[in-house]
């Protein structure tokens, strides 16, 4: 047997992987890397929860995305980070797009989390045993996330729809979970716009009345009058322009997460939400994610209708915008959630 035929048969009987190891390596692809700055995490339970499902079930490290995560108590602070270049994109409400301010970058939805806004307006049942109507909201005091925000703006749409003024009521900033609580409690605060789960925590103990409920689709429609986009990731167009492959690997994560929760069993999110996100109490926050779940936007598309209702009801809210109407289209892109749904099918 000549030695070229004896070498090839020695070859062959070699197993797969001992041959691969006398190849040479290929280099591994280096992994894409994004800083997310996210707001709000603690004072909304749920409109984080497709990033949250897409972090835990390695879906982001499946399109070859490492992230490295700023958690900031709203969405202001959020949004600061993003233009001031510590963050590469945000997760926040889409309303962060509708506010442009001079000198600062503009930032552009890529990817969309919520249908709705998944907030509830609601009155002390020790201050206001005896309510009947929003008129006996006048002259109270309303607590709201923070100024200029969709709890904000959810109050003073109710306000309207009764036939207030938002001058009629005073608004106070009660900032996130512990605060929002305590000021409602203490009565520093007759009434309450706000998310779960806060807003859970107060209805399980009988310490609130609902009057107006936009964590349901039927909901926000009648409060909103058309589809109000929810939570979203953002970030700058020169981002999307310059780094499109981790723009779009961010997007395939959230989509495919998006059509996880279509069909997970509510066990099954429990399981994946870290402990510190169940609100402290794992029955609670199965009773507040049957409530919410059909917010959660299905495929990560913005709806169609959608940036005019924000716009006009933030119009609504802040006069100031509508002078310097923003132009909608670029508020945000169906490119990268277009292409993750496709992907998976969503």
């Amino acid at each position: 047997m000549s030695p070229l035929i004896s070498r090839r048969s020695a070859l062959g009987a070699l197993s797969s992987s001992v041959l691969a190891a006398l190849l040479p390596a290929r280099p591994a692809r280096a992994a894409m890397r994004v800083t997310l700055a996210v707001g709000g995490r603690a004072a909304y339970a749920f409109r984080h929860l497709p990033l949250t499902v897409a972090a835990q079930l390695d879906f982001f490290r499946a399109e070859g995305v490492e992230i490295t995560w700023l958690e900031f108590a709203s969405d202001t602070l959020a949004l600061q980070a993003v233009q001031d270049g510590l963050a590469d994109v945000g997760a926040m409400g889409y309303e962060a797009t509708l506010r442009p301010q001079e000198g600062r970058p503009a930032v552009r939805s890529l990817v969309l989390q919520g249908r709705a806004p998944q907030l509830a307006l609601a009155v002390s049942a020790r201050a206001l045993p005896h309510f009947r109507s929003m008129e006996d909201l006048r002259r109270r005091r309303i607590g709201v996330n923070e100024f200029g925000s969709l709890s904000h703006a959810m109050a003073s749409m109710a306000l309207a729809q009764a036939g207030l003024r938002p001058d009629e009521v005073d608004f106070v900033a009660v900032g996130e979970g512990v605060g929002a609580l305590s000021a409602l409690r203490s009565g520093k605060v007759h009434a309450l716009s706000h998310a779960d789960p806060v807003m859970a925590r107060l209805e399980q103990k009988g310490e609130v009345r609902v009057v107006n409920d936009a964590r349901s689709m039927a909901g926000a429609q009648a409060l909103f009058g058309g589809l109000m986009p929810g939570g979203c990731l953002v970030a700058t167009p020169q981002f999307l322009q310059k780094h499109a492959n981790e723009a779009q690997a961010l997007a395939n994560g959230v989509v495919h997460a998006l059509k996880w929760l279509q069909t997970a069993a509510p066990a099954d999110i429990v399981r994946t939400v870290p402990p510190e996100q169940l609100m402290g109490d794992r029955g609670l926050y199965l009773l507040a994610l049957a409530r919410v779940r059909e917010a959660i936007s299905p495929d990560g598309m913005m709806p169609d209708g959608g940036p005019e209702t924000a716009l006009r009801v933030l119009s609504a809210l802040d006069p100031a915008i509508a002078p310097r109407r923003p132009d909608l289209a670029r508020t945000y892109t169906q490119e990268f959630a277009r292409k993750a749904k496709q992907k998976f099918s969503a």
